[in-house]
């Protein structure tokens, strides 16, 4: 991404090869390959998942840490993903590390005596363990450890494995004792916002305010500090352009607007109207179009 293609520093993203048939997106120059950028404020990528394995006499054969640290500007979502940990005979150290240097520790505990002690989708701590995310959170290392070198349970599992994965992308079965052993990487979702001020304070710096669109407005993202941009109502586009909400045509589809018989376009929304001859408010779920009533005068006279 060449310069002046990005907001600044933070939101830069670079490719492991530019000239490969194939080069993947990492975010400013870190290791964390991205796959999708939302403009809601997400970003779906790649992160590395710790192993810890052993031959059947109880000998370490292959032991891989992991630990994701995001720039600047970006979190770890915390209702997207969890902390999974796999095993039999697995005790995972998850640190987590937040502003102000702030870090903590959990422990999360994986143990079973048999492979069908695993019950699929669930992860209660029989071959699975799983902890929830704090907010705010800027780096995660994880250490896996075992109690006994898997030596009771090496007949159908010798290895763990612990790593933030996005939700919906993993699901749990017997199978995983096994399956994640060629598995190097999983999803996550990540957040991102601008810088760290409020709306409030960057509307006073217009040279820097990331909400370019006259049709724009700013918010604040609940996990962490900083603020994201977003269409009015009525608005659709990329809000950090110059010119990047446009105007939604609610009549082209029925979906968008509730009218009854004629339906007008206007800035930011629609008007419903009545042909002529009708008369109303013409909104399916208000007093619709009705025929309007011939009004006939009858003059008599008495003898």
């Amino acid at each position: 991404m060449r310069e002046g293609c990005y907001f600044n520093e933070s939101f830069l993203v670079t490719c492991n090869d530019p000239n490969s048939d194939f080069p993947k997106p990492f975010l400013n120059r870190s290791n964390i390959q991205i796959t999708s950028i939302s403009l809601k404020g997400q970003l779906r990528v790649l992160q590395p998942i710790s192993k810890d394995c052993y031959s059947r006499n109880g000998t370490r054969t292959f032991y891989l840490p992991s630990s994701i640290d995001v720039p600047f500007g970006f979190k770890v979502n915390n209702t997207a993903n969890n902390f999974i940990v796999i095993g039999c005979d697995t005790s995972a150290l998850v640190t987590w590390s937040l502003r102000d240097n702030i870090y903590y520790e959990t422990e999360c505990l994986s143990l079973c005596d048999n492979k069908d002690d695993l019950v699929d989708d669930s992860c209660s701590g029989l071959g699975c363990c799983k902890i929830p995310i704090p907010k705010q959170v800027l780096a995660v290392e994880v250490t896996l450890e075992s109690f006994d070198n898997f030596t009771d349970v090496s007949n159908f599992n010798n290895c763990s494995y612990g790593f933030l994965a996005e939700e919906s992308e993993f699901t749990l079965s017997a199978r995983s004792l096994s399956s994640l052993r060629n598995v190097e990487m999983l999803p996550m979702v990540v957040d991102w916002a601008v810088g760290e001020e409020t709306c409030e304070a960057a509307r006073n710096n217009i040279s820097n305010y990331a909400c370019k669109s006259k049709n724009s407005e700013c918010y604040e993202p609940k996990n962490g500090y900083g603020y994201r941009c977003r269409c009015q109502e009525g608005y659709e586009g990329n809000p950090y352009l110059y010119d990047g909400c446009n105007d939604i045509d609610e009549c082209k589809d029925q979906s968008l607007n509730n009218c009854e018989k004629k339906c007008e376009n206007t800035a930011g929304g629609f008007s419903c109207l009545c042909p002529k001859g009708y008369h109303g408010d013409g909104k399916k779920d208000g007093r619709g179009c009705s025929p309007g009533q011939l009004l006939v005068f009858k003059v008599s006279t008495g003898y």
